[in-house]
Formats: structure tokens, C-alpha cells, sequence
């Protein structure tokens, strides 16, 4: 469940999106308190002519977060329901950065009754604290080149990072510069969105995300449940990851809003129940191909550190696939 798209400027002046194959175009709307995309306001038009679903950007220039905030509402008023908001932020080093970008997605949010997207660099991502925006709501654009000089086509599965700071994993992931597509001689940024163009009209509405569906009246579970997070490897299927952690493919679907359990795709990153034991019983994961000690740990709200410690690990650079590792 995922769509393909790409992300404009200036630099893409004239381009043809009815040439372009792109289900999705998010187009640079303002920069600081004085600069508007002359070219926005056309790009905007006959991407919606066309039916593709929208975005509108503000880069950030770090000046004051509600001048900036109210500028770009200003220009966009005409979009907005129509398109999601986003707040490019490549400042990077600055003091205040967190408080700053808080500062500006609530002024948005607050002129428009939509939460905008954050787009950050994968360093960004992690070289702050970022729980304030990501515990509000805003959702992450994360950018991670991960084959620098590669032309390439759209890769919906493109491997993401390993680390993705607050957010654990981006809704919509820039994962090269270099993309090359019919109808367009030149670079272009390409872009995944983990949802569906249903999750799209959300996000660009008042309530700005998806609702989950009503949940029923809670029952005694005399094993408390945590949610973990779980990256899809090749081969997985909904059925296999259930049987896996106790559960069905059912609360997994409804858990993580998947429409046909049969379509799951690698480095997507899924929510999971698992049980846990307040008579300390031991839980362990059987390793996979691509695990790393830390990102298992990640997985299970731990440290590599800690898993070390209880499998009397020597070298943790060294785990194989069928290993049997105690994780709690």
C-alpha cells in the first residue's frame, strides 16, 4: 500500500506532468517572509487537472516561526484541504531548532485546522530530539539517499535507514536526486507514500490523519500488551509475522490499517502486540536475513547493550540467521 511520486521547485520550471508519470506532486510553494515559486500556482493547477494528489512546501530560512508560518498560509490558502502542508527544514546546527519548527507547524496548524508535514534530512532526523513534534502529531518526510550517483526509476521499496529518531518511521520517504522518468530530461527527487490516496485526502484535510477504525469495549488480558514496531523483510507475510508474536492477522491489519493482508512489501514498518509477563518470563526472536543487533533491540525497546548481556554475545557484529536470541 503505497504510492509514487516526485517533489518540484523553480529548478522544474515547465515541466509537463501529463508526461511525467507520478501519482503524487508535492511543489515549492514560499521560502522565508518574501520568496513565492512563480511557477507553483501552474504546476498546482495541472497537477490537479490531471487528478494527481497534491503537497505544498514552505522552506524554511530559521527566521521568526510565526512570520514564516502566517507568509506561507498566506500563498497557500487556496490549496489548503486540497494539498498537504509541509515545512522543509535543512537548517542544520541551529540552536532552537525543535522549538522553531514546533513553533511554525502549530501557527499552521492552528491558521488552517490542518497539521502539516515536517521534511527533514535522515541526520536531522537524529541529531535532536525530536519527540515534542513527533508525540503532536506532525508526520515525517524523511530524506535518505541511500545510492549516491545512481540514476534510477521509482523503487516503492527503497531501503530505508536504520534509525529514524522520534518517529521510528517516516509517512512519506525522498529516497533519491537523481531519479530519471519518462517525460522529463533531467533529475528529479523521487518519492514514496506509505498509504493510500484515501490517507492522502486525510492527511491534506481538517483532521489531517486517518482514523483508525472504532475499537471495541477492552476485555481483561492477564498478559498486558506494548506495541513494537517491525520492519517487513523479504519473504515475510502478515500470516508468518503473526504466528510469530501471538497474535492474527486481523489485529495486525486493523492495528496498522491494511486493507488486503496479502499486499505487504520489504522495509515496510508495521505496529505489533506483543505479550508481556509480569512474572519476567523470557521472550526471544529467532534472527533473520538483514537483522542487526541494534536494530532488533530498536524493535523490542531495547539496547544492543542489553541484548549483549542476556545471550553472552561476544561480538556484536557478529549474529546469524536462525540465532535464538533472548530479547526480554
Amino acid at each position: 500500500m503505497s504510492m509514487n511520486g516526485i517533489d518540484i521547485s523553480s529548478w522544474q520550471e515547465g515541466i509537463d506532468l501529463a508526461a511525467v508519470p507520478c501519482e503524487f506532486v508535492i511543489i515549492k510553494a514560499t521560502e522565508g517572509t518574501s520568496y513565492k515559486n512563480p511557477y507553483c500556482n501552474q504546476a498546482f493547477r495541472q497537477a490537479e487537472s490531471l487528478g494527481k494528489k497534491l503537497g505544498v512546501y514552505h522552506f524554511a530560512s530559521g527566521r521568526n516561526a510565526d512570520d514564516e508560518a502566517e507568509y506561507f498560509v498566506r500563498n497557500v490558502k487556496d490549496y489548503v484541504k486540497k494539498a498537504i502542508l509541509v515545512l522543509d527544514f535543512e537548517i542544520t546546527a541551529a540552536a532552537g531548532s525543535v522549538g522553531w519548527v514546533k513553533q511554525w507547524l502549530d501557527r499552521v496548524h492552528q491558521l488552517t485546522g490542518v497539521k502539516p508535514f515536517i521534511y527533514m534530512s535522515n541526520y536531522m532526523v537524529n541529531d535532536q530530539d525530536w519527540s515534542a513534534v513527533a508525540n503532536a502529531g506532525y508526520r515525517l518526510w524523511n530524506a535518505y539517499y541511500y545510492a549516491f550517483g545512481v540514476q534510477m526509476g521509482y523503487n516503492p521499496d527503497a531501503p530505508l535507514p536504520e534509525r529514524m529518531g522520534a518517529w521510528g518511521s517516516p509517512t512519506l520517504y525522498q529516497y533519491t536526486s537523481e531519479g530519471r522518468l519518462q517525460g522529463y530530461n533531467g533529475n528529479l527527487d523521487l518519492d514514496v507514500f506509505y498509504g493510500n490516496a484515501d490517507d492522502w485526502d486525510r492527511y491534506a484535510g481538517a483532521d489531517s490523519a486517518p482514523k483508525p477504525d472504532p475499537k471495541p469495549d477492552p476485555k481483561p488480558d492477564p498478559q498486558p500488551e506494548q506495541i513494537i514496531t517491525y520492519r517487513i523483510q523479504y519473504g515475510d507475510t502478515l500470516g508468518g509475522i503473526a504466528r510469530r508474536y501471538g497474535t492474527t492477522v486481523a489485529v495486525l491489519a486493523q492495528l496498522n490499517g491494511i486493507r488486503n493482508p496479502n499486499r505487504i512489501y520489504a522495509g515496510q514498518v508495521i505496529r505489533v502486540p506483543v505479550k508481556t509477563s509480569g512474572s519476567g518470563q523470557a521472550e526471544y526472536y529467532v534472527v533473520r536475513p538483514g537483522d542487526t543487533l541494534s536494530g532488533i533491540a530498536s524493535r523490542f525497546g531495547t539496547t544492543y547493550q542489553r541484548l549483549v548481556q542476556l545471550n553472552g554475545i561476544r561480538n556484536p557484529n557478529l549474529i546469524y540467521v536462525g540465532q535464538k536470541l533472548r530479547v526480554r
